[in-house]
């Protein structure tokens, strides 16, 4: 099977299937159930994933898993440098040529949505950052507390604020210091690059392979969790969080250290959390990170929803993937 290509070969015209969900999902299952019956190759749409040493608390795929097919975009960074959504773009695209010029199948897998958005629908152009007004919104937040500013950022952007998080501090101090900059929410400027995207028509043609695995009972997908996260203390997730504070060079600051989990094992760690919480804390962290990743989802109406929690989802998921290929 040859992935099919404009005849001028330019990037981003060759076909290839995106995997989504959130976390717990069983991403990892359909796409090794797809290299079944595919030549494919993997292409990570994770932003914890790219980094070196930090394989428990991510949930990376095993060496038997990793060995079923091709993957790509794994390991990739040092945990003391961040991997944006602009480099994401940028490298899934020269991927997704490469593998359809061997004549596989792209198979995009994962749960950043904010990846997937940039990639489907382009890179905003939003204003650029502004220091002072970004050291303003810090010293707030040193008085206020983050949940604070979370709620004004609720009343000028709830679409936003909806998807983060009462501590994201990266991204509610950049979408309070956008409006701050351009009198206009963060949403307006997304809104506005999927509108200018579509009436041009740039829209990348993975617009129609986005298979979204989306479960119908959220406690399914909670006992997931926390049967996942248990599973992720018992093999030593703790010992790989030491490890990685013994460098010396890594911050709880660092988009790396801030990935769920690893947060509130660092803080557990520097004792500012009881380490008995550890465990409810981590687990409550990946569900509103899962409820973050639906609402993303629920965002794209290009999305082919598959009931994760459904009977036979590997299944359907195959026969999604051949009517797209098939061109149905």
């Amino acid at each position: 099977m040859k992935p099919q290509q404009s005849p001028d070969g330019a990037s981003g015209m060759n076909k290839y299937i995106a995997i989504a969900g959130p976390t717990a999902s069983g991403k990892t299952a359909a796409a090794l159930a797809i290299a079944q019956h595919y030549p494919v190759e993997i292409i990570s749409v994770d932003s914890a994933l790219v980094y070196r040493g930090m394989d428990i608390g991510t949930a990376k795929p095993t060496a038997a898993e990793l060995a079923a097919a091709p993957h790509h975009l794994i390991d990739i960074r040092d945990p003391l440098h961040a991997y944006s959504a602009a480099e994401f773009v940028a490298d899934a695209k020269t991927l997704i040529d490469e593998i359809s010029a061997r004549g596989k199948l792209p198979l995009l897998v994962g749960g950043t949505m904010l990846y997937f958005k940039a990639l489907f629908d382009g890179l905003d152009d939003m204003p650029k950052a502004d220091q002072a007004i970004r050291a303003m919104i810090a010293a707030e937040a040193l008085e206020k507390g983050w949940p604070a500013l979370h709620a004004e950022l609720a009343k000028i952007d709830p679409l936003t604020a909806d998807r983060l998080e009462p501590q994201d501090s990266q991204r509610i101090s950049r979408a309070l210091e956008v409006f701050r900059v351009s009198g206009q929410p963060l949403s307006f400027f997304h809104q506005r690059n999927a509108t200018k995207t579509v009436a041009d028509g740039a829209q990348q043609p993975a617009a129609a392979a986005l298979i979204s695995l989306e479960p119908t009972e959220r406690s399914w997908l909670h006992e997931r969790i926390a049967a996942r996260f248990d599973a992720m203390l018992a093999a030593g997730f703790i010992d790989e969080v030491k490890t990685l504070r013994a460098r010396g060079d890594l911050t709880p600051d660092l988009p790396s250290m801030r990935c769920v989990g690893y947060r509130q094992a660092w803080e557990a760690l520097d004792g500012t959390s009881p380490m008995a919480e550890l465990r409810d804390k981590g687990v409550f962290a990946t569900r509103q990170l899962a409820k973050r990743q639906i609402t993303w989802l629920r965002s794209m109406p290009q999305r082919h929803v598959i009931a994760c929690d459904g009977e036979q989802p590997l299944a359907l998921i195959l026969q999604k993937v051949a009517q797209f290929l098939d061109g149905a």
